[in-house]
């Protein structure tokens, strides 16, 4: 592993340096070998956690496997940069689609000023028409805080709905190329792709090199969630939960019975950096919660849930 490590560092350096394809192809054979020796480890889990609407990994990402991980990371956006994908990706979102209305809402907190300030000056760098809104947590839960924005907010009148946690990292020019790719599928749900030493418990969610866009059976809760204007008579407001556990599939079941398309897009990665799931709150008062609200739901179990529909790698 060592030695596959010092081998793609070197290629990286080389492509950077040199801006050399074949330097390049070699980052990317070594970038493959290292991401099939870091495949997915699953981690034991508690008994209250055998439940079939729970994806049965923590997603928590650290120490060597996280090194790893971000070196893969970083070979997958050199080969974007040095393709020309980015490039053409960002062109193509200049121009599509028309102009939209964007509500953005989210919950800020003290500790993660910083980090929230980055992300509202990356939203607003987008050509889309953006109305950005945040409220502090004082001590209620993320969907109770939602439910009161989209209050104060209603989402009437606007195309797209963007739920975003204050504990992510987005690429610079975010929001144009993933609306353009959200779009060109036709995704009524959708959400960026977790980078690979992001902390993610869905491992459909982790980014696939070289795929733009993958079709999926259903969509995370955050940290990044984009609703189209289709979706808002059915699932806004939110339902009266804390910490939303269980909600993505029953999302995901209500997506099937209407025709919605919902989808991952790799081209358009976040790093999820500074909070695992349940770091900020009991895992099982989550999961009690998701058991109660789904005993009267429809849902799609976490096996129909966790895989890849279709995917896209050419807009």
């Amino acid at each position: 592993m060592r030695s596959e490590l010092a081998s793609l560092a070197g290629c990286l350096a080389h492509v950077v340096r040199r801006r050399c394809p074949a330097g390049l192809t070699m980052a990317a054979h070594s970038a493959g070998r290292l991401r099939e020796a870091l495949r997915e480890r699953r981690l034991p889990v508690a008994r209250a956690d055998h439940e079939d609407f729970l994806s049965g990994t923590s997603g928590t990402v650290g120490g060597l496997d996280a090194v790893r991980r971000e070196i893969t990371d970083e070979a997958v956006n050199a080969w974007e940069i040095v393709s020309g994908r980015r490039l053409s990706l960002r062109r193509a979102a200049r121009l599509e689609p028309p102009r939209r209305r964007v509500l953005a809402l989210g919950v800020s907190r003290p500790e993660r000023a910083e980090l929230a300030t980055a992300i509202a000056a990356e939203l607003r760098r987008s050509r889309h028409h953006l109305d950005l809104h945040t409220c502090p947590a004082e001590g209620r839960g993320r969907f109770e805080n939602l439910n009161r924005l989209l209050a104060e907010h209603p989402p009437a009148g606007y195309d797209w709905l963007l739920v975003i946690d204050d504990d992510v990292e987005l690429q610079r020019g975010f929001l144009d190329r993933f609306l353009f790719l959200c779009e060109s599928f036709s995704l009524a749900l959708a959400q960026p792709a977790h980078r690979l030493h992001s902390h993610a418990a869905w491992p459909v969610t982790r980014r696939q090199p070289r795929s733009v866009v993958r079709e999926t059976s259903f969509v995370e809760i955050g940290p990044v969630t984009a609703f189209a204007s289709v979706t808002f008579a059915a699932l806004l407001p939110f339902p009266d939960l804390r910490m939303g556990w269980g909600l993505d599939v029953h999302w995901a079941a209500v997506a099937r019975e209407h025709g919605w398309r919902c989808g991952v897009v790799d081209a358009v990665s976040i790093h999820h950096r500074a909070a695992p799931a349940a770091a900020s709150y009991p895992r099982e008062e989550a999961i009690a919660e998701a058991r109660a609200f789904l005993a009267e739901r429809p849902y799609l179990s976490a096996a129909e849930a966790d895989r890849t529909l279709t995917t896209h790698r050419h807009w």
